[in-house]
Order: structure tokens, then C-alpha cells, then sequence
């Protein structure tokens, strides 16, 4: 066994000297290889990395046993699903999917943002199509892309709000792609901490899509979870209304005929009066309970409306998030001497030989 591994390491050492001994195949396959790393990395613009940190206030749904049996199984890794939300369809869960939905992000294309250098303003969209180019090794794959999806996608350049169907133009879907790539939201399922992330090759644009993404989050959900107890409230708010109006003019038209009729003592007087006045209580009775329920529903409302607390807020990053250049430099130097070694110990002997034969 020793004479064996001795023998290994020696044939090792032996392969190792092999390459260093052709010194002429090393330097040109370094230099080439790294020459082409310096020109990917240059070629590569840096991408900076903005984070929000949000932490949601749970919804009544998800107060109680049910909440209390979900934390306690999330601690030992097992997930319940929705038992937190019970009462609840949007689940932080389904976050990221909104995230990567078309309406959501078409929304975006519209939102002013600048450079960090320059104080022109433009709208995401435009920076997305003008301002991010891609590098030219790319250019290959993405016309083979193209040309598979040009079946798939619309030539429309409008989308249909009518029929509730989004048409998208081929370049309005290709920045549609290109936001979700550089936007993410991430859910901890343990605490429903949101981390949503955006990534640009300008830092103050990451910032502001961040800030941006934030806020239309935190109204999406909002709305979400207060329609109905806002609908409810204009329902009652509308019923509490007319039983007010309705109550007060019966009370004018009782307190009008009893100031008519003060000396006035014929059972037929009385008739009426009584008449009117359990009028104007049915009125008043369906005014006051009208009135109970209109607050009863701005409870609710106040109740269901969810609260954010900001952990981290959107910053200017300073530090490039993507990978540094000189890694990208040393890395294609060291896959240069991988293929040196690979052409003195495998090819370069069996190429010479058959060119001698």
C-alpha cells in the first residue's frame, strides 16, 4: 500500500513537472486565458443589491391555537401550511408570486428613478431597455431564445383591460422578464419576516425600486385584506344615512302635528299622535341599530387593516453585490492552466504523432 501511494505521488509530481517543463504552452494558454477573463470582466457591468426587511403584524386568523400549534410544529422544521392564515387566502407565502406576476411588475414601468451620477430623471422601464445592455457573448443565446418564443408571444403593443386578459408586446414581455430577475421576495416562514431584494447595475435605482417595491406591497396586501370590510363599511355607512334621514323627518312631522293639535283632545288626535310617535320609535330603533353597526364595521375595518414594521428601509448600496473582477480575471487564469495541462498530458503527444505518421 505504502509502495503504491509513493508511486501515485510520484506520478503526481511527475505529470506536475511535465506541464511546468513546457513553459512556452503555459504562458500562452495564462495569457490567453487571462486576457479573455479581463475582457469578460470589463464586459460585465457591476450589480448592486438594495434590501428591505419587513416584519407584518399576523392577522387575527392566525392569533390563537391554530397560531400557537404552527409556531411550536415550525420550530422542529415541520410546516402546517396555512393555519396561521386560516381566515386569510393571502398567505405570506404566496408573496413571492405576486412578485413574479405581470401585473405586478408592469406597474413598475411607470416609476421615475435616476442614476446615482446623473440627475435626469426616467421611467424603470426605459432605464431597463436602454441602460442595462448585455454583454455581447450573449447575443447568440438570446436571438436562439428569441426566435423559439417569438410563437408564444403577442404582437400587441397595448394590453386588453376590457376582457381582463394582459397582452404584452414582445419588448414589453422582455422587460417584464428582466425586472423579475432582479427583484426577489423571500419569506421566513418561521417569523413571516419579509426580505424583498432588488439588484441593478446602478445602486440608487436598486434603492428606489426597493423603497417602491415596499410600498405597492404593503398597499397590495392592505387593499387585499380590507376590501370587504371596507365595502361593508359604505353599505352601512349608506343604510345609516337614510335611517338618519328618515328618523329626523318623521321626529319634524310628530313635533309639526303635536304643536297643531295642543289643546286638542279627541281620540282621533290622540289616534294619530300615538300613530306618529311609534313611527318616529321604529324609525329611531332602526337609526341607532344602523349606527351600531356602522361602527361595529370601522372596528373591523381598523381590525383587519395590517400593520408593517420597517427593519431595514431601502439604502444606496456602496458595495458591489456580483462577483469581483479580479475573481473573474484569476478564475479564467486558472482554467487556462487546467487546459494547458490538459493539452501537454492528453492531446499535444497524440496530436504530434499522428501529424509524424
Amino acid at each position: 500500500m505504502e509502495q503504491e501511494n509513493k508511486s501515485r505521488e510520484i506520478d503526481v509530481i511527475g505529470l506536475t513537472i511535465k506541464v511546468l517543463q513546457d513553459k512556452k504552452s503555459l504562458c500562452l494558454f495564462f495569457i490567453v486565458f487571462a486576457l479573455i477573463g479581463v475582457v469578460v470582466a470589463l464586459n460585465t457591468p457591476k450589480h448592486y443589491t438594495s434590501t428591505v426587511v419587513l416584519a407584518p403584524e399576523l392577522s387575527s386568523g392566525g392569533i390563537g391555537a391554530n397560531s400557537t400549534l404552527s409556531d411550536m410544529a415550525s420550530n422542529f422544521g415541520i410546516d402546517l401550511g396555512n393555519t396561521k392564515t386560516s381566515m386569510d387566502a393571502l398567505y405570506p407565502e404566496i408573496y413571492p408570486d405576486i412578485f413574479a406576476s405581470n401585473d405586478f411588475v408592469i406597474k413598475l414601468f411607470n416609476v421615475p428613478v435616476r442614476q446615482k451620477d446623473k440627475p435626469d430623471t426616467k421611467t424603470y422601464y426605459t432605464h431597463i431597455l436602454t441602460d442595462n445592455k448585455p454583454p455581447f457573448w450573449t447575443y447568440p443565446t438570446r436571438w436562439i431564445k428569441a426566435y423559439f418564443q417569438k410563437s408564444e408571444i403577442s404582437k400587441s403593443n397595448k394590453p386588453i383591460a376590457k376582457s381582463d386578459i394582459l397582452e404584452l408586446s414582445k419588448k414589453d414581455y422582455g422587460v417584464c422578464e428582466a425586472i423579475k430577475k432582479s427583484i426577489s421576495c423571500n419569506i421566513d416562514k418561521k417569523t413571516s419576516v419579509i426580505t424583498i431584494n432588488v439588484t441593478d447595475i446602478d445602486p440608487m435605482i436598486s434603492a428606489i425600486i426597493a423603497d417602491t417595491l415596499k410600498n405597492r406591497l404593503q398597499e397590495y396586501i392592505t387593499y387585499y385584506r380590507t376590501k370587504k370590510a371596507k365595502t361593508d363599511v359604505a353599505y352601512y355607512s349608506k343604510l345609516y344615512r337614510t335611517a338618519k334621514l328618515s328618523y329626523e323627518a318623521t321626529q319634524k312631522k310628530y313635533a309639526a302635528y303635536c304643536d297643531a293639535n295642543q289643546d286638542v283632545q279627541l281620540q282621533s288626535f290622540i289616534s294619530k299622535r300615538d300613530e306618529l310617535e311609534n313611527d318616529m320609535q321604529l324609525k329611531y330603533n332602526a337609526y341607532t341599530q344602523y349606527s351600531a353597526q356602522l361602527q361595529n364595521t370601522k372596528a373591523k375595518l381598523q381590525e383587519v387593516t395590517p400593520a408593517f414594521t420597517v427593519i431595514q428601509d431601502a439604502s444606496v448600496p456602496i458595495q458591489a453585490s456580483s462577483t469581483p473582477r479580479s475573481f473573474v480575471v484569476t478564475l479564467w487564469a486558472f482554467i487556462g492552466i487546467l487546459v494547458d495541462a490538459i493539452w501537454v498530458l492528453l492531446l499535444k503527444d497524440k496530436i504530434f504523432k499522428a501529424k509524424g505518421k
